[in-house]
């Protein structure tokens, strides 16, 4: 059977698949990166894993994989198939798509930004499936964001195209490793917010899930907490809108994972906001940890044939 390989490497862990043509998932399998032993460890744990992963799928699905996708985190140059710099990884300008692709036999592979690959599968085949522009926002231990602009996600002049997190929404707010100050996700982050509930309740294990949970409690510094991180995104959120008027806000990550009890004040403060802009719907993303590994199945599904589909912007 025709397949792929999709590879997601995160911070700690990767998560692959081999993906058939119609995207169904037939084989998955997860492992850790062993960023503990250093950089060149996690690129011979990539190599090996996809190579486990090419020799799998020769023997139970009846022919080697036609292509592979990887969706890495930190700075990427698709286009020339380098990960610059990732640095929970270590790593820096490592030449990825070439190794994979001596490791794999000569087959083609196409390497994406961890947030864009994953916008890539939202905007295909999950919660902006439909719309013609969307901006994808992941709220983890940071702040990212993918572009969707007329069938495409863009990755910008020099691949930092959507980094949301770092819009100022606080001038002389809290430092961030970035260089600046009152960045976005120093307030807005499921890490901030994780940060300011423990500092409220004393208790340095309280992380943003328990905020959520003491929210919809009616704890009253649980809400003050919430709100202002809700505040914080919605003033980047409403920036972010006012430059790509997108038809769907998607979002994503663990403070999503709060449902109702982020998103109806969510959207209030959006809609309080906004003067001429246009509403956007704001959603909450479908594909949860699975759509890294997802849009690496569809960049290189995307090697392999034209389609009236998305593709990344290189």
């Amino acid at each position: 059977m025709r397949h792929v390989i999709a590879l997601d490497v995160g911070g700690t862990g990767m998560k692959a698949a081999l993906v058939g043509a119609s995207g169904e998932l037939l084989h998955q399998a997860r492992r850790a990166t062993g960023r503990e032993r250093g950089p060149d460890a996690v690129v011979e744990g990539i190599l090996d894993f996809a190579a486990e992963l090419h020799a799998y799928g020769a023997e139970h699905l009846g022919e080697p994989a036609s292509a592979a996708g990887v969706a890495v985190p930190g700075i990427v140059d698709a286009e020339q198939g380098v990960a610059v710099y990732a640095a929970n990884l270590g790593w820096r300008d490592v030449p990825l798509r070439d190794l994979l692709t001596e490791r794999l036999d000569g087959i083609p592979v196409a390497l994406g930004h961890d947030v864009r690959t994953g916008g890539l599968a939202e905007g295909r085949i999950g919660a902006g499936q439909g719309a013609d522009r969307f901006f994808f926002v992941p709220l983890g231990t940071g702040i990212a964001g993918a572009i969707g602009i007329g069938g495409r996600v863009e990755a910008g002049a020099h691949g930092f195209a959507g980094e949301i997190g770092h819009i100022v929404v606080r001038p002389g707010g809290a430092p961030c490793p970035c260089g600046q100050a009152g960045c976005l996700e120093r307030y807005a982050s499921a890490s901030a917010v994780s940060e300011a509930w423990a500092a409220a309740t004393g208790d340095p294990e309280a992380d943003a899930a328990d905020c959520a949970k003491a929210v919809e409690s009616g704890d009253p510094r649980a809400q003050t907490v919430w709100q202002h991180a809700v505040d914080a995104l919605a003033d980047g959120l409403v920036t972010a809108l006012t430059l790509l008027d997108p038809s769907a806000l998607i979002i994503g990550g663990g403070l999503a994972e709060a449902g109702e009890t982020l998103f109806t004040p969510l959207r209030d403060a959006i809609r309080q906001r906004i003067t001429f802009q246009k509403l956007p719907s704001v959603v909450p993303a479908a594909l949860g940890d699975t759509a890294g590994c997802l849009g690496a199945g569809l960049l290189a599904w995307d090697l392999l044939t034209t389609t009236d589909g998305m593709e990344v912007a290189t």
